[in-house]
């Protein structure tokens, strides 16, 4: 199967047998897990004793070779499989003592390299970056150009032809486009970096929640750790941090009451609750759906609930007027004015953390982090997720949570645990929050580029740090692990220090040198709500998707994610040209 090689144990030792047993690399201080028994060598046929077993391929593992009987370790050996690669593991003795005995892996046949396809489908949508672009410089060129829109329109051609000035009339022209002034000013009055920083999360987002090829590096990481699938939903949430400080200034600055712009807020956040509730809960021809079981955190609960108290906290402190801070330290008039703001999150943040290290939870060491299961050498199997776990099955009930968390297939837990449960929702306000920080630079240092990109570089960098010092640079060994799962502190600080170097280089190229449009991620970016639910909801019809001819390719999975991919893109830019918003 993918992700999967046959290896094939011949032990050569006289009885008893072996036991053989395996420990994923990925899985930190992990029980070791029994995959076969190998029955003794047959003396008197001199045949060995055999077994075949399947062996996972997407990281290292450690095997251990133990006598049935006596558990003494014969022999332990460290390697990384490759997918649909046939080993051998010979087991044999040195010497006639039977005291020294040997393991040896052999290839029998070679693995496939099972990540060509991404550098193929990498080579893909270069080339068709190469002929887009080349086709733009083309149409640069009079010529080129006249002799495109004749072909394409020959009729609007001849009236710019036989016109006295050389250029149809904006009457006479059949484009339903807008006249070029109002595209300028509508592009001075939208940061289209934003959008284009939204739009590459939510087109990332949707490849990852199609499948991602079934690489484990598009998957969320079981525990703790960060993959591509793990930086996308805090974009998506710092992002819309930084839409609330200009969405709400300019609805303030255009007139709006207060009180009118919280109704709206209200609003916004219980139809995006609802929404997500819809969302998670497909039910499709499968009969009345049970209350019993329905689950209630999600992606889009946790974004209209962090959007209701961020927007509430920007509104209650916000000014009409964003002037000049004439306080005493001008560098840090985006910050300073706002310290209520500051205190807030602060107490939150001071919230989690208690909760999280100091609330007893049942059976389980106060401050635990891990995932339960086999992790910590079982001694805590049913202390999934600590106090965050905790307090989701207390409040919401097991059945109301998600019931196939990540740490399920490495650290086999059984416990349900929700990533999008309560404990979390604290550091995604705390994120939204850093994002509205970004935001307000914006506005406070309206068309000064230098200052906008110096304080997201700073702001970047002290992230940064404070991770490494949270992590102590390590995957396992920080004091607060970077975990998705968790929504942990550290993992705040490291997706927003991301977040403001990513949102500085794409401000940089669109906004300031506009030497990129910001396409293709401009268009699902500006219709985000609608292109995340269409995808939700539309996962299993075609041409989304479609039964595969080998559904243990990575190559077919890889093309048929990236096409529906593709896909949402093409309709976002439909959507786009038509001028259709779906806005909440």
């Amino acid at each position: 199967r993918m992700d999967q090689a046959l290896l094939l144990v011949s032990n050569e030792l006289p009885a008893p047998g072996l036991h053989l047993a395996a420990r994923s690399g990925s899985c930190h201080q992990c029980l070791y897990q029994f995959l076969a028994f190998v029955p003794p060598s047959n003396e008197s046929l001199r045949k060995p004793g055999t077994a075949s077993v399947m062996v996972d391929t997407q990281h290292p593992l450690t095997l251990l070779l133990n006598s049935s009987v006596s558990e003494r370790e014969l022999c332990k050996i460290q390697y990384h499989f490759g997918e649909f690669g046939n080993y051998s593991l010979v087991v044999k003795t040195l010497s006639t003592s039977n005291q020294n005995v040997s393991c040896d892996l052999i290839i029998n046949e070679g693995p496939i390299n099972s990540y060509l396809p991404i550098l193929f489908a990498f080579l893909v949508y270069m080339g068709i970056l190469a002929i887009v672009i080349a086709g733009r410089l083309l149409m640069k060129i009079d010529p080129v150009r006249n002799w495109v829109y004749k072909k394409l329109n020959p009729r609007a051609t001849d009236r710019m032809i036989n016109s006295e000035l050389g250029s149809p009339n904006t009457t006479d022209s059949i484009n339903c486009d807008p006249p070029p002034h109002s595209w300028s000013a509508t592009s001075r009055r939208r940061l289209h970096s934003l959008d284009t920083f939204r739009g590459l999360s939510l087109v990332i987002m949707v490849f990852v929640n199609y499948g991602g090829g079934k690489y484990w590096f598009f998957k969320h990481e079981s525990w703790n750790g960060l993959t591509v699938a793990d930086l996308v939903f805090p974009w998506f949430v710092f992002i819309m941090g930084t839409s609330i400080a200009l969405s709400l200034g300019s609805m303030l600055r255009w007139g709006s009451s207060k009180w009118k712009v919280l109704r709206k807020i209200l609003w916004r956040s219980f139809v995006l609750i609802l929404l997500g509730i819809v969302v998670v809960n497909p039910n499709y021809c499968l009969g009345p759906l049970s209350w019993d079981n329905l689950r209630i955190p999600g992606v889009l609960q946790r974004l209209g609930f962090t959007y209701l108290v961020v927007a509430a906290l920007e509104l209650l402190f916000t000014r009409p007027d964003s002037g000049t801070w004439e306080g005493r330290f001008p560098a840090l008039q985006d910050i300073l004015p706002y310290w209520p703001q500051w205190i807030f999150i602060l107490v939150l943040e001071a919230i989690w953390l208690c909760l999280t290290f100091l609330l007893p939870v049942p059976d389980c060491p106060r401050g635990y982090l891990g995932p339960g299961g086999i992790g910590d050498l079982g001694k805590y199997p049913n202390c999934t997720g600590g106090a965050a776990g905790y307090i989701d099955r207390v409040l919401l009930g097991e059945k109301h949570l998600y019931q196939h968390p990540s740490s399920g297939v490495i650290y086999q837990t059984t416990m349900p645990y929700d990533p999008e449960g309560i404990l979390g929702t604290i550091n995604s306000i705390v994120l939204a929050f850093l994002g509205l920080q970004a935001g307000k630079i914006t506005l406070f240092y309206k068309d000064q580029h230098k200052q906008i990109m110096s304080r997201f570089l700073i702001w970047g960098i002290v992230m940064g740090i404070i991770s490494a010092i949270l992590t102590k640079c390590s995957k396992e060994e920080g004091f607060i692990p970077i975990n998705k799962n968790l929504w942990s502190v550290s993992y705040i600080t490291t997706t927003s220090c991301f977040a403001f170097i990513l949102l500085l280089l794409i401000y940089y190229l669109v906004d300031v040198k506009k030497v990129w449009s910001g396409a293709p991620f401009l268009y699902p970016g500006m219709n985000s709500i609608l292109v995340y639910i269409g995808h939700q909801v539309f996962a299993n019809y075609f041409p989304f998707k479609w039964k595969m001819q080998d559904s243990q390719s990575h190559a077919e999975h890889l093309t048929q994610n990236l096409i529906a991919t593709t896909l949402w893109v093409i309709i976002s830019y439909i959507l786009y040209r038509r001028k259709i918003f779906w806005k909440i």
